[in-house]
């Protein structure tokens, strides 16, 4: 290195160093890959000027690349006058090569670092490049605002938190790898241009050029081509698989997003709960240390929806739903009863030790709770004298109001809150509003991971927007035998052989057993309301498919992003993705989606509509 020249140039009147070449130069450690077992090594590291501190005699460098931040010290003594001039004009973030000697701190050491031990005796130093000042801090848990983080993506990805979510989602992704190889699956890629089908969200199109009026879609999942891989004989397939929604984003979405896809054959349920606690309990203790107990506990469907108004229950805390229809059917309260009369239900939640909760605050929680569909919310504050504040008791007994609070099990001092409308709603309502509280409350311990499975999903959901009933997971999944005879007289009361698994309130992935029987098939498409031609059209090949003997099959997909970010504990999706969109759907950094040149539109026969800019 000692042969590099040294060259400057002066930019309004400040005396810059030009960047220089690597040549001749190979790092030997990263930064955070030093201890006190290297000291007396000479050693060679780059990265990024954390931040220059310039005692006069000394100056002492921070130097940051992944794997950490090391201390560098020049003096003059060691470097010559050269490095040292150099090592003077060092900014935050020019990227630069030193050469020196590992030592143990003469000083205090820095606890707060994992090289705090050590530093480097600098001998020479290479400026690679410059850096204009950044127009935020490059530091742990920034409070710069997200969308300027966002717009600058690149150097957003430098602070070490973002890199150390990064970092382990890679090792995730290795460790899913391995265990599935060792299980005997096949990592096997599928197309991503794709046919469009009717069913679940929103597809994203790509026009073909070369056939005019016709359009490919991007996949929602790899569904359809993961069953004819089974059809194949693949056994056990998997793909770490890209897929694409065109719908609304929340803090846990994205419009593309990574799932561990898979599939297996001549199973049943219980094969792909097995195989997948298996999977997540190896990449928890793998990459963050964390020991599950296996078998996770499951529930269903019904009794997730009853104890806790949700598919995807958190149960890291209590609070959970009572139904109290009977208690209160045939008292003064017209809420209840018409509610009641109108085939509705009648719930409430127990908030222990909030009978004093201010009127503002409840009077919050209505508004809460109507953004989940409720016309308001009924509460009873059970005084520390045993007497009830409450918004109905004018309308009741103090007989009903006694077998009102007993039901729920309220003492003195508890907040009783209740929604009565159709079921769907009291539970959508009921649901939200004690995850809210618990929030709001500090109920929730968050070195908690609370896994678990939900099962025997409905097979159908009724759709208000479309008059008919739709398929709750998709038009594959094999309903439970012992319901079969109810697909056309009672569509509602149909069990899917479908699961989700859960973890902290959040669905981490769903799958099913599929069909396979071409009469099961073709009863699941004549309840959805499809035509035999209609799903010809959408599904021909895979019924052709069928037709030359199919295994009996089911899969899983566990969102990736969903689980790397419940891992690091990180608040949104985003925090785990490299170059993630926003609440639009658009990048900031990059500007997509951007407008394209008439002449690309034309070759592709397409023309916009007027206003649709």
């Amino acid at each position: 290195m000692g042969g590099a020249e040294t060259k400057s140039r002066k930019d309004g009147g400040k005396e810059e160093v030009m960047a220089e070449s690597m040549k001749g130069l190979k790092r030997t450690h990263r930064c955070g890959e030093l201890s006190a077992a290297d000291a007396g090594k000479s050693v060679t590291v780059m990265g990024w000027v954390q931040k220059q501190r310039n005692k006069g005699s000394i100056i002492f460098v921070d130097l940051r690349d992944r794997s950490g931040i090391l201390q560098v010290i020049f003096e003059e003594n060691d470097c010559g006058a050269e490095h040292f001039a150099k090592a003077e004009k060092l900014r935050s973030e020019y990227v630069v090569a030193v050469v020196g000697t590992v030592e143990k701190r003469a000083g205090a050491v820095n606890e707060n670092l994992a090289t705090g031990e050590i530093e480097i005796r600098a001998r020479e130093v290479r400026v690679l490049s410059e850096a204009e000042t950044p127009p935020f801090p490059i530091e742990e848990d920034s409070k710069t605002k997200e969308e300027l983080r966002l717009k600058y993506r690149y150097l957003d990805l430098r602070r070490p938190d973002l890199q150390r979510n990064l970092i382990l989602r890679s090792k995730i992704v290795m460790a899913i790898r391995a265990f599935l190889s060792r299980e005997g699956f096949l990592e096997i890629e599928t197309p991503i241009l794709n046919k469009s089908t009717p069913e679940g969200a929103r597809d994203y199109l790509v026009p073909s050029r070369v056939h005019p009026g016709c359009f490919y879609a991007l996949p929602q999942s790899p569904q359809i081509f993961k069953q004819l891989l089974m059809c194949s004989g693949y056994d056990r397939y998997f793909q770490i698989a890209k897929c694409f929604r065109d719908e609304d984003l929340r803090a846990d979405r994205q419009p593309e997003f990574t799932q561990v896809d898979l599939e297996m054959s001549f199973v049943d349920v219980d094969d792909v709960i097995d195989a997948t606690e298996r999977m997540v309990a190896e990449v928890c203790r793998e990459a963050i240390g964390l020991e599950i107990q296996l078998p996770l506990k499951r529930m269903t469907w019904d009794e997730a929806m009853n104890r806790f108004g949700s598919d995807k229950p958190d149960t890291r805390f209590g609070m959970e739903l009572t139904d109290v229809s009977e208690v209160v059917r045939g008292c003064g309260f017209g809420v209840f009863t018409g509610a009641l009369e109108a085939g509705g239900s009648v719930r409430g939640i127990n908030v222990k030790g909030q009978a004093e909760m201010p009127r503002k605050k409840i009077d919050a929680l209505v508004e809460f709770a109507r953004g989940y569909g409720a016309k308001g919310l009924a509460y009873l504050a059970v005084q520390p004298d045993g007497t009830y504040k409450s918004s109905f008791a004018k309308f009741m007994t103090e007989q009903e109001m006694k077998a009102l609070v007993e039901a729920m099990q309220g003492e003195a001092g508890d907040l009783l809150l209740f929604a009565a409308d159709r079921l769907k709603t009291v539970w959508a309502v009921l649901g939200a509003l004690r995850v809210e509280l618990a929030r709001q409350l500090g109920l929730i311990d968050n070195d908690k991971f609370h896994f678990l499975w939900v099962t025997e999903f409905p097979q159908f959901e009724w759709s208000d927007e479309e008059g008919r009933y739709v398929a709750m997971h998709h038009p594959f999944t094999m309903p439970m035998e012992e319901d079969l005879d109810m697909l056309e007289t009672e569509p509602g009361k149909v069990r899917a052989k479908a699961y989700d698994i859960v973890l902290n309130g959040v669905e981490l992935g769903g799958g099913s057993v599929r069909i396979f029987q071409s009469d099961v098939q073709e009863r699941m498409f004549e309840a959805l309301g499809f035509t035999r031609e209609r799903a010809r059209e959408q599904f021909g090949f895979l019924l052709d498919a069928f037709r030359y003997g199919v295994p009996p099959h089911a899969g899983l997909a566990i969102g990736l992003d969903r689980f790397v970010m419940l891992l690091v504990k990180a608040e949104n999706i985003r925090e785990v993705i490299a170059f993630p969109k926003v609440k639009d759907a658009s990048c900031l950094m990059s500007e997509a989606p951007g407008t394209v040149e008439p002449g690309q539109l034309e070759e592709l026969g397409l023309a916009l509509v007027k206003g649709a800019e």
